[in-house]
């Protein structure tokens, strides 16, 4: 691995997890004592259980490793000693060429173990948020321990009240236009966000004239899309926040005028790389508020089945573009929090990179 490569790994593997990093290692450093970290693992592999999982943004010098068109690819990260991060670290990528043999070779987990089966339903996130990550899970019967979602009742609370004010048309059109309960709304909220099988609405999906596996699918993209503009919500304050301090940061250290004439530029890059992000998500979303507005106002079903039927793939292109800004918040939220040491210029050119890499346009790519 590179001298970069190595400091990036370093760093990383003492950050929190966020939308695009899965830190399992820092995950059993916290609980790994605890009987709900040892009884409801993740994964059953200690070494895989232990890894860093990272949404990779891939760069055109690997997009021959895998047989299809990817954008995004599911990193699994396992650093050769966890006491000393110099030594660098061995990756996979999921579903690259030859995947299943190397994961043999490194995890000796074959294809029909339940670890490779929850990295296959992992790999098929667009991000690694730990809702989506949670709600895909449970819907495939997985329960791990709650230690790897940083989810706080305090937050779930605020979904859910969110969901309520957002779901609000659909149940009064329910009711043949009569104004609906706030019983009546939390009852339909809590079916949206529940996946007990009781919990369906199969009304909805007659309606819609939707096969169940159409159905169970767009279902589950819907509620990812009530949680993603949720996120934008409440991410606001923040993206505003963390633009104003990438502009005036400060390293320390001697600094080159090739550092200097690059902090310069990464500055604005990535500012800019932010706002593009947050408008092309704004467009995204945009689609779900147009069919959700006809569905509700305009009484036109037809106009919310197409949506769901389109779900899957505007959901990973919304997944995409709103994780790579939620990485930059909480990744800048937790390495400079209050009191922590300035960056030096080396690690702050790394966090612009990697941050760089994360937003990268997708127009750049083609």
């Amino acid at each position: 691995m590179s001298d970069r490569a190595v400091r990036s790994l370093e760093f990383l593997e003492k950050s929190a997890s966020t939308a695009r990093v899965l830190n399992l290692f820092q995950i059993y450093k916290v609980h790994g004592q605890t009987t709900a970290w040892s009884e409801q693992p993740l994964f059953q592999t200690p070494g895989l259980n232990q890894a860093l999982l990272i949404k990779h943004r891939l760069r055109r010098n690997e997009t021959d490793l895998f047989r299809g068109q990817r954008r995004v690819a599911t990193k699994i990260v396992v650093p050769i000693d966890n006491r000393e991060l110099k030594a660098g670290g061995r990756y996979v990528f999921f579903d690259q060429i030859n995947h299943t043999a190397i994961l043999k070779e490194v995890f000796g987990i074959t294809v029909d173990h339940p670890d490779f089966r929850t990295l296959r339903l992992i790999d098929q996130l667009p991000s690694l948020d730990p809702f989506l990550l949670r709600e895909q899970l449970s819907r495939a019967g997985i329960d791990p321990a709650p230690c790897y979602f940083a989810i706080s009742e305090g937050d779930m609370q605020k979904m859910l009240n969110f969901v309520q004010h957002e779901i609000e048309p659909l149940v009064q059109l329910s009711l043949g236009g009569t104004k609906a309960s706030p019983g009546a709304i939390s009852r339909m909220a809590a079916k949206i966000l529940s996946n007990a099988p009781g919990d369906r609405l199969d009304g909805l999906g007659e309606v819609l004239r939707l096969s169940p596996e159409q159905y169970e699918e767009g279902i589950f993209c819907w509620k990812g899309f009530l949680y993603f503009k949720w996120t934008l919500g409440s991410m606001a304050e923040d993206i505003a926040s963390v633009m104003d301090k990438v502009a005036s940061i400060k390293p320390v250290g001697p600094m080159d005028r090739e550092a200097r004439e690059y902090l310069a530029r990464g500055r604005e890059v990535v500012r800019d790389q932010i706002k593009l992000a947050r408008k092309e998500t704004r467009q995204t979303m945009k689609i779900y508020d147009e069919a959700y507005a006809g569905l509700t106002q305009n009484g036109d079903a037809l106009i919310f089945r197409d949506f769901l039927l389109r779900a899957p793939g505007l959901f990973a292109r919304l997944g995409e573009q709103l994780g790579a800004i939620q990485h930059v918040i909480s990744f800048w939220n937790f390495r400079f929090r209050p009191k922590s040491p300035a960056p030096s210029v080396s690690e702050l050119i790394d966090i612009f990179m990697d941050f760089e890499t994360s937003l990268k346009g997708r127009s750049e790519e083609t």
